[in-house]
């Protein structure tokens, strides 16, 4: 058997090794349009940045490694320009000259392009993109070269990393983004941190604006912004997102959506012997049941290895897994992760949907560096089902992710988190981890014993509701909301009378710092008779919801 495999890197170097372990006696040929046909794209930006000193250490394998190893026929600069699905044959581009190559099955791993809007200027020579080695080989000497000022459009995760390895190498960085907040993948809070981390470091942020033209100079660039800023570049990284690079198949009769290919449970496409894997399919998502692709590796290398298995072994291949789009990001000393459905998916699916906010610290509060961790938690408000998560913090962000990712692939409803049996030990974790305490907080939501109200629904709270602060009188001088009655929470038992007096027959609504303390009190208010409600996350979430308004919003106390 022939196994033609169209693109190198995680999908499809994935799917031929694991062909290779299969079966000694395929004939097994990755054709691969560039110069590398393994390599750390992931590790990138990191090169850019100097924290990869070695351009050797992206490269995962050789064509004669993998020859060595696994007897694989390796072709890099081999560029498919045709496919015949009757005849069973591509044409390709090769250093010698075009051919034609034969195929029993074919999987096609040609990966994504990035995205390059109409934005004048565009194809000055100053603009970079940052997806393949000889990209960051170019960028880096740039940078080497003495470039001290960058844009970056676009503040998805290529964005971010990209202006933080120029950052670290010391020019004046800035990012554009559509959004109205980087890393338009989380909800607002958890952006709001890393926000102010970009901040922090000195990365100029520009959102909810676009890059209206580029201005070609002669020392350096200007990019002109929409809402009239200009921004001196010597070097552009266009990270504005990326699209499956697909039209060759399309024309040969493969089936695509949003040009995305569709493939069956087990990476089928609709033409016979053809397979697709990788950025360049479109994945059915888990929780929403959206068709979208997910340019994500640990995907892509696992859909290399079950397609191997269909085709080699179909009677018992196992069907590829929907993906929760899990993924990570580093920002300066703040770690950022999600895995499942964010707010504007559920939204856009019309799923109903209650959102847990909490702050627990990464280990124990009385072990030396004890620091939060930001978790936010989408839960079906039906069955208490999660939907989704994101955490950000310093420290102990993917352990948390991780585990939440599991939870959500095994079906587990929030309560049931309360069940895992995670480590402990001071310097790692607490004895209530993180992950335990969402399943507390949530299997209370869900019983009735906790009501909260979001921060989201500030305005229409501080019209209709009296809003009892029960934080501390320091606390409260760092900022509160107007018209809110303020009673610490070891104060309110002998203030209810107050508390019915200022509420006048409306709700309360209770808030503290992080969401502890207010919902003792809720406690101690509904079992007094009260309508009462917690704010879910505290003044921490709201905080982060408000983002810069918060200066306007809040006010000290006289």
């Amino acid at each position: 058997m022939r196994i033609v495999i169209v693109g190198g890197v995680a999908g499809g170097m994935s799917c031929a090794a694991r062909a290779r372990r299969l079966d000694e006696s395929a004939e097994i040929i990755v054709l691969e349009r560039g110069a590398y046909v393994s390599f750390a794209n992931c590790g990138l930006p990191y090169y850019v940045g100097g924290e990869i000193t070695d351009r050797d250490a992206l490269l995962v394998q050789t064509p004669e490694k993998l020859a060595e190893s696994l007897n694989l026929d390796v072709r890099p600069l081999h560029e498919v320009t045709a496919l015949d699905s009757q005849a069973r044959e591509v044409t390709v581009q090769t250093p010698r000259g075009e051919e034609t190559l034969s195929y029993d099955a074919l999987v096609l791993s040609p990966g994504a392009t990035a995205f390059r809007p109409s934005i004048p200027g565009l194809d000055s020579p100053r603009v970079h993109t940052l997806r393949t080695v000889e990209d960051a080989v170019a960028l880096r000497d740039i940078v080497e070269k003495g470039a001290t000022r960058a844009v970056v459009l676009g503040a998805g995760f290529i964005g971010i990393e990209a202006a933080e390895a120029l950052h670290n190498q010391g020019l004046q960085t800035s990012i554009v983004e559509l959004a109205s907040h980087v890393l338009p993948p989380l909800d607002d809070e958890p952006a709001w941190t890393v926000t102010q981390e970009l901040r922090r470091l000195g990365i100029e942020l520009h959102t909810g604006v676009v890059a209206e033209t580029i201005i070609p100079g002669d020392t350096h660039d200007t990019v002109k912004l929409s809402d009239g800023i200009q921004l001196a570049a010597d070097l552009i990284i266009l990270a504005v997102g990326v699209r499956p690079e697909t039209q060759i198949f399309e024309d040969a009769g493969v089936n695509t959506e949003r040009g995305a290919i569709l493939v069956d449970a087990h990476g089928r496409t609709n033409l016979p012997g053809v397979w697709a894997v990788g950025d360049a399919t479109a994945s059915v998502d888990s929780i929403t049941g959206i068709k979208r692709p997910v340019a994500l590796a640990g995907p892509a290398n696992r859909a290399g290895r079950l397609v191997a298995d269909a085709i080699l072994r179909p009677e018992t291949a196992r069907a590829l897994p929907q993906p929760l789009a899990t993924a990570i990001v580093r920002v300066g000393k703040v770690t950022a992760a999600m895995t499942g459905a964010n707010r504007a998916a559920l939204e856009g699916a019309g799923i109903r949907f209650t959102t847990l906010h909490l702050h627990p610290n990464q280990h124990a509060g009385y072990f030396p560096g004890a620091t939060q961790v930001h978790l936010t938690v989408h839960i079906n408000t039906e069955d208490g089902r999660i939907l989704g998560t994101q955490a950000v913090g310093e420290e102990g962000v993917d352990k948390r992710v991780d585990v939440l990712a599991t939870a959500i692939r095994a079906g587990l409803t929030i309560d049931e988190l309360i069940d895992l049996d995670l480590s402990y030990s001071p310097p790692y974790g607490q004895a209530k981890d993180a992950v335990n305490l969402a399943g507390m907080v949530g299997a209370n939501v869900m019983d009735g014993t906790l009501k909260l109200w979001d921060a989201r629904d500030l305005e229409e709270t501080m019209n209709d509701a009296l809003i009892v602060d029960v934080r501390t009188e320091v606390e409260v001088h760092s900022g509160m909301l107007s018209g809110a009655l303020h009673i610490p929470h070891t104060e309110l038992r002998g203030r209810l009378d107050e508390v019915t007096a200022t509420a006048d027959g409306r709700p309360v609504r209770v808030m503290c710092a992080s969401g502890v303390r207010s919902a003792i009190a809720h406690r101690v208010l509904a079992q007094a008779g009260f309508d009462s409600a917690s704010l879910s996350g505290g003044m921490l979430t709201l905080r982060a919801v408000l983002g810069d308004r918060a200066q306007d919003i809040l006010v000290i106390p006289s």
